[in-house]
């Protein structure tokens, strides 16, 4: 009797996740679908439509990702481990307030969805995003912001799940791997939305030359967060997953064969 309660939790842990996975994969293809047709209905507008449908592909891509995460009815304890990522990830950022452009934040967002999984790792990215802006300032680039910073999460819990990477224990390859990751997806992802907003938001008319001339003046820039972000990886992936792999065991927190959790 018991091994047969004992398989049919681990069969409904199962169904659970991969409704997760499921509901996660909906998600993407929606807004890749959405994105494309609310820019090119933008630009049909008079005026600066594109404000408009800018922030409507921002908002439509974020508000799933947190619909999702609420209706897993995470428990007290995980909400406050999510809270401590959170804050660890504002702290990242704020304490390199006076080096230009160099933001360890996105690693830590990358390691708490190693951890946590895609849904819990764009929610830490996008509400340390909008928590630092609080230091940072906030403006129209927010929610932009938001976006690029969830994806960070996102992609790196799409990565675990693929068992690409382990959750704990990276061996020095693993981390390099990890690190060039890291680099590569700030570079080619997350500064590219990031200089999206500038696009947007700081003309009058855009244009694909001036596209060019954004993305183009962005890439040093993507260049240093990106290498903050490796190098970050390097040196606190290993504790910091280590440390949340001691909580998933003693507290049964975040652990992804629980049905309510990422």
């Amino acid at each position: 009797m018991p091994k047969l309660i004992e398989g049919a939790r681990s069969a409904e842990a199962f169904r659970e996740r991969r409704r997760a996975r499921v509901k996660t994969i909906l998600t993407i293809l929606a807004a890749l679908v959405l994105a494309p047709l609310t820019a090119v209905a933008g630009m049909a507008v008079p005026g600066n439509g594109y404000y408009l449908s800018g922030t409507l592909i921002v908002l439509y891509t974020i508000v799933p990702f947190f619909v999702s995460f609420e209706g897993r009815r995470p428990t007290a304890r995980e909400i406050a481990v999510v809270a401590v990522l959170t804050a660890l990830a504002v702290a990242a950022r704020a304490a390199f307030i006076w080096v230009p452009h160099f933001k360890p934040m996105a690693a830590v967002i990358m390691i708490a969805g190693l951890a946590a999984g895609p849904q819990t790792g764009f929610l830490v990215g996008s509400v340390a995003a909008l928590a630092s802006n609080f230091i940072f300032g906030q403006g129209p680039w927010t929610p932009w912001q938001m976006l690029a910073f969830g994806v960070a999460g996102l992609v790196a819990g799409l990565l675990a799940d693929a068992r690409v990477f382990p959750r704990a224990n990276l061996s020095w390859p693993r981390r390099i791997a990890l690190a060039t990751v890291g680099f590569v997806l700030i570079v080619g992802l997350v500064g590219p939305i990031l200089d999206t907003s500038t696009f947007f938001y700081l003309s009058t008319a855009p244009t694909p030359e001036l596209a060019a001339v954004v993305y183009l003046a962005g890439l040093p820039v993507n260049a240093i967060h990106g290498a903050a972000t490796a190098l970050t990886l390097l040196v606190v992936a290993n504790p910091l997953l280590d440390q949340l792999a001691r909580v998933r065991v003693k507290y049964g927190l975040l652990d992804r064969s629980r049905p309510n959790c990422p």
